[in-house]
């Protein structure tokens, strides 16, 4: 009222409009700045929009939950280096001539997740499509069962190898 956007006697809750631009700017602004640290969407927008939980915002959370998880391990140790090297927690050595940034993956680390991805594809389609006897199917689905499996053991083993860690070490303080 002092500032003179409000009328003497009117409250900020009766601004329906008011409140459904605000709400939604602020939405926009938790959007923006999710993407930018964690790669997808904020969480719980639908309630921060209409002030109830949704359907549909339940499932977008569960697939920006996924996203995030899938980035934070797999593809997103590069963020973590340009963070460490846009506030001085890295200095870069000119006298080192190879860049820490630069490490050459092993075949594996695209060939095992394909292969997995493929046999546990096959496994889902032996069970829709059932063979002539019950042996057949039951063969399948344990080939392409023990496949999915026994790739997934391996990158389960060597999970250290395949989660993309920031390659630049901290400086000592």
């Amino acid at each position: 009222q002092r500032l003179g956007v409000l009328h003497v006697g009117q409250r900020i809750e009766e601004q329906a409009d008011f409140e459904k631009i605000y709400k939604n700017a602020w939405a926009d602004n938790a959007n923006a700045c999710a993407k930018q640290y964690a790669g997808t969407g904020a969480l719980k927008t639908d309630y921060t929009r209409t002030g109830k939980r949704t359907q549909w915002g339940l499932i977008m959370d569960g697939w920006n939950s996924l996203i995030r998880y899938y980035k934070n391990n797999f593809s997103d140790g590069f963020r973590q280096d340009a963070i460490d090297l846009f506030l001085g927690n890295y200095s870069v050595d000119e006298v080192e001539p190879a860049s820490p940034l630069h490490v050459k993956k092993d075949w594996k680390f695209l060939a095992l997740p394909i292969i997995m991805v493929v046999a546990f594809s096959m496994c889902i389609i032996c069970l829709l499509m059932a063979g002539d006897t019950w042996t057949e199917t039951l063969a399948y689905v344990l080939f392409w069962g023990s496949a999915s499996f026994g790739t997934f053991a391996i990158i389960l083993y060597n999970g250290k190898d395949f989660v993309d860690a920031p390659k630049l070490v901290q400086k000592e303080k």
